[in-house]
């Protein structure tokens, strides 16, 4: 049966409260996901929360008591709560029905099987939490086999990053590691680097590609620094027709993501 808990000052809500600070969620290897929908995205890929809150009479909703269920089945604790409380834990005035704690997703570069799929997206230095779940969208939308994130990239499992990825977080590996460590591991084994450039850069429309694909997208206000292009096998650029001079990150990565997959041979 589900606890219940209304007191701020219950030390299970602090110290979830605090996995909103990069530092805690880091320190923990946890993250908080908030909604119905989100929630149960995960739990349809296989994972379920260490902690599931919910607010006091939204306990009814099929898929509320379907999570339910699954969390106490699989040794997660219940909590059932307030939406006073929930806010707090979700930093939203109007929060979903429902909050999670769920361990850190992240995989190594090392664990990252190329061959099980003909694309996979990377991402250099993203700062918009935005654009960094809009990209975990695309990534699933396009059968993308993960996200590499390169530098100092936004934090993948902030709040805003994983209400903006939909789900798509629990459905895509996510692998982090500095330039050399990647450019490394992807010249020891097959694989063509595509980087959306300016300098040296031809119509996105005009190569063919060979799978498996590795997309490079840069940073939101600089692109990629030159020696990450000069790095790329082939580089593509979007013509841009009207007074704006670029497209957005996430939005560039989109276009380009069904390009390739119009273009690309087969793995063999």
């Amino acid at each position: 049966m589900p606890r219940e808990i209304t007191a701020f000052s219950n030390p299970l809500v602090k110290r979830v409260r605090s996995l909103r600070d990069k530092k805690h969620r880091r320190d923990e290897g946890l993250f908080l996901a908030e909604g119905l929908r989100i929630l149960t995205e995960a739990r349809e890929a296989g994972h379920l929360p260490a902690y599931l809150f919910f607010a006091k009479g939204h306990d009814t909703h099929p898929l509320a008591q379907e999570l339910i269920a699954a969390t106490e089945a699989a040794g997660g604790e219940v909590i059932q709560t307030d939406n006073d409380i929930l806010s707090k834990l979700s930093g939203k005035d109007n929060p979903g029905a429902v909050v999670g704690v769920y361990a850190e997703l992240s995989t190594d570069l090392a664990r990252i099987d190329r061959t099980t799929a003909p694309l996979w997206l990377v991402a250099e230095r993203l700062r918009d939490p935005g654009n960094l779940g809009t990209i975990l969208r695309t990534a699933d939308a396009v059968g993308a086999g993960g996200l590499i994130l390169i530098d100092e990239c936004v934090d993948p499992f902030s709040v805003e990053a994983v209400r903006a990825s939909m789900g798509a977080l629990f459905t895509i590996p996510i692998a982090r590691a500095p330039w050399t460590e990647f450019h490394s591991w992807l010249r020891a084994g097959p694989g063509q680097l595509v980087g959306l450039a300016l300098e040296g850069a031809v119509d996105y429309r005009a190569p063919e590609f060979a799978a498996p694909v590795f997309l490079l997208t840069g940073n939101e206000a600089q692109g990629l620094p030159a020696d990450y292009a000069a790095a790329c096998d082939v580089r593509v650029k979007i013509p841009m027709l009207g007074k704006a001079d670029s497209l957005n990150a996430a939005v560039a990565t989109a276009v380009m993501a069904y390009t390739v997959l119009d273009r690309i041979r087969p793995l063999d």
